[in-house]
């Protein structure tokens, strides 16, 4: 919390000095814009610590053997919005850590307005970058991964969409959501700000897949295009 306090005390401090609001280049329409900017305020005003984005948190408990996409939807449930540093950190605390969820789950963190589908408008285009982990150390890396995401220290954060982890019988898979497959500037260096901010050891691969491949052979980590 303080490493994230930190760097918005900073922002808040920066943008006294220079006018220009940071919401200014996030991409959406221009009411969505207004929105961050107006819960900002609200936020600042209460004495609180606002992110640049909100989040929501998703769980899908999957039923093993069963894959049809209406099922996955229907299992998806929200577990907690929140948009402040504060707000974080109290929902966060009381999560149960990965080694202690079943197998399969999938535990989901999205930018608001995002539904972790690939048919969703704002994935459809895109992909995911995908690391696959022991399940010893699995719990360390999406840590590490969430508190990126939250704090915006991630290269080119407006293409991203939000991350996933899956917990499976044999490795746990973490995959990092973009909005726009066709741009590999901007895939490339999600990769190159992802492994130097979880440290990654030179011996883990990292493999990337559009939305639109995952659709059509109806799975999220196999038959992967790029690896890297």
């Amino acid at each position: 919390m303080e490493l994230l306090a930190e760097k918005r005390d900073a922002e808040n401090t920066n943008n006294e000095d220079n006018p220009q609001n940071p919401f200014d280049s996030v991409d959406g329409s221009s009411r969505e814009a207004e929105e961050q900017r107006e819960r900002q305020a609200r936020e600042l005003k209460a004495g609180l610590h606002p992110l640049k984005y909100k989040f929501v948190f998703w769980y899908t408990r999957r039923t093993p053997g069963v894959r049809t996409q209406t099922s996955y939807e229907d299992n998806m449930k929200k577990i907690v919005d929140f948009s402040t540093v504060e707000g974080f950190w109290m929902c966060y605390c009381h999560f149960a850590r990965p080694s202690s969820l079943p197998s399969p789950t999938d535990l989901h963190l999205f930018k608001e307005g995002i539904r972790p589908l690939w048919e969703d408008s704002a994935n459809c285009s895109g992909g995911k970058w995908i690391i696959r982990f022991k399940k010893v150390v699995s719990g360390r890396f999406w840590e590490d991964l969430v508190l990126a995401l939250v704090g915006d220290q991630l290269d080119y954060s407006e293409n991203i969409c939000g991350a996933v982890l899956s917990i499976r019988f044999n490795e746990d898979i973490v995959s990092i959501w973009n909005r726009n497959a066709s741009d590999h500037q901007a895939v490339m260096a999600l990769r190159n700000s992802i492994k130097r901010h979880l440290k990654l050891p030179h011996s883990y691969v990292m493999e990337y897949k559009p939305h639109d491949a995952s659709l059509r052979d109806n799975s999220s980590y196999r038959n992967t295009w790029l690896r890297g």
